[in-house]
């Protein structure tokens, strides 16, 4: 079954280069905005040899991975706190319906206005923006717990965090693993948003610079690269989530009876 998807896979990937080449070639539309994919595929190679590209997706991978590990610390610890203070949630509920919906893009001036483009000025756009993702998944996992494993956890005297680490965790942690996947496409999403807008050093302000140059290949080949980062992370964080729930029957394939 996995190589008969990877061949499909492998052929529609194919027929998609193969109608980028034809498309501009057929005169369906001009060359100057839509290059064939070999003009494409030659401008990635030239940025691909160049040490400032490398450098620009350094720091992009930077900003990324920073903001991602401080929003699911974030994240998790405010969702248990908020979960297991009596009373807290509902406190809280109002505040957090309030500041979620807020797009991260709407931050963008005050960001730049406290930190100009520096790299804070990204993190700040990414860790507001996945920090939701995890802190909505955490809250959704504590509220599956189990009553009658709660219940039994404290009558066998199990402290607060005993009950956290036993019986609250396993029971989030599925959700948790949801909530960092699509934190890390959004906080993807956000570094280049913020890189394009704010000119922060990395691949969309690139991107940026090569539109405004009429370097049409190679901000497609740019765009590209962008698009194999995000499969890539994809990729990863499912890898991760598989192995942190080796131990779950998602990921084992049994089915409860």
């Amino acid at each position: 079954m996995r190589g008969a998807n990877l061949a499909l896979g492998t052929a529609g990937l194919a027929a998609f280069l193969a109608l980028g080449e034809a498309v501009p070639r057929l005169g369906l539309v001009k060359e100057a905005y839509f290059p064939p994919t070999s003009r494409v595929a030659g401008a990635l190679g030239d940025e691909l040899g160049d040490s400032a590209f490398w450098t620009a997706l350094g720091d992009t991978l930077t900003g990324w991975a920073l903001g991602l590990a401080i929003a699911v610390g974030a994240g998790i610890v405010a969702g248990v706190i908020v979960s297991v203070v009596p009373h807290l949630r509902e406190a809280t509920a109002s505040t957090i319906e309030f500041l979620r919906p807020i797009p991260s893009v709407a931050l963008i001036p005050l960001a730049v206005l406290l930190y100009g483009t520096e790299l804070r000025s990204v993190l700040l756009l990414v860790v507001y923006a996945s920090f939701w993702q995890i802190l909505i998944q955490v809250l959704y996992g504590v509220q599956d717990v189990d009553p009658v494993a709660e219940e039994t956890a404290r009558s066998y005297g199990l402290g607060t965090w005993a009950r956290v680490r036993h019986v609250l965790w396993p029971t989030a942690l599925p959700y948790v693993m949801t909530g960092v996947r699509l934190a890390a496409a959004v906080a993807l999403i956000l570094v280049i948003t913020a890189e394009l807008v704010i000119g922060a050093p990395g691949l969309g302000a690139r991107i940026a610079v090569a539109q405004t140059s009429q370097a049409v290949p190679e901000m497609y080949a740019l765009i590209v690269v962008t698009g194999v980062l995000g499969l890539l992370i994809n990729v990863g964080a499912r890898t991760v989530e598989r192995f942190a729930l080796a131990w779950h029957q998602s990921v084992r394939g049994e089915v409860a009876v």
